[in-house]
């Protein structure tokens, strides 16, 4: 099997820059196997980023891993590129992956900007490990699952980390619609296509996004103490 396409660098997975070779050296120690290697940098980027779907852009800028470490802050599909850097930097084959999924978790802002719960091209990151490929997710930080009430998705390094189909009350979260596939760099070009379709009132010409502008921390804080 010929690995070295997910183990290169593209110009959002930036396997060789600075910021990303500081941010996973300093969530792992001196010697670690593959497996521990995969579940520390799969937990440092989902606690060490926050998840904010209101910075929904397509701009390539704005998917590199170095201005997600940046910012601290992005979504789903800037998330799995960051984990798919770091482990890429480290030696660990990484794929980036899309689905569509129907969240019933979500604010009221994004509930009106998308006019409905299904999320297009939901990304996650699928890894090497061990002789096999692990789909994993690492969207949601910790304590944005605790405000939701939603079980924080844990990862052993053995088996796929992908949303619950419940969250922590027994309410459905998530449900996987149908996969668009795993690609070593972001399909960019068919992603517009189907937000451009699907999302119109979201897409604008000049900068590929309009997304709900304010503060997504805010807006989960209404919606958990409402």
């Amino acid at each position: 099997m010929n690995l070295s396409s997910f183990l290169a660098a593209t110009e959002t997975v930036e396997v060789h820059h600075p910021a990303v070779a500081a941010f996973t050296t300093r969530y792992l120690s001196g010697s670690e196997n593959e497996r521990n290697t995969g579940v520390r940098l799969y937990y440092a980027v989902r606690d060490g980023i926050r998840y904010d779907p209101y910075t929904f852009s397509l701009k390539v800028d704005d998917l590199k891993a170095s201005h997600t470490i940046e910012t601290g802050r992005a979504w789903c599909v800037p998330k799995a590129i960051l984990l798919a850097a770091c482990c890429r930097h480290v030696g660990i084959p990484a794929k980036l992956g899309y689905a569509d999924v129907r969240n019933h978790l979500s604010t009221a802002a994004m509930r009106e900007a998308m006019q409905g719960d299904i999320f297009y091209w939901h990304g996650y990151a699928s890894i090497y490990i061990e002789g096999r490929w692990l789909k994993v997710t690492p969207a949601f930080n910790i304590e944005l699952c605790r405000k939701f009430k939603l079980r924080p998705l844990e990862f052993d390094g053995r088996s796929d980390a992908l949303f619950h189909p419940f969250d922590a009350v027994g309410n459905r979260h998530m449900e996987y619609l149908q996969y668009r596939g795993e690609f070593a760099d972001v399909p960019i070009d068919q992603m517009e296509k189907t937000f451009q379709e699907l999302y119109p009132h979201w897409m604008s010409a000049d900068d590929q996004r309009s997304t709900p502008r304010g503060d997504f921390d805010r807006d989960v804080e209404k919606e958990t103490t409402s």
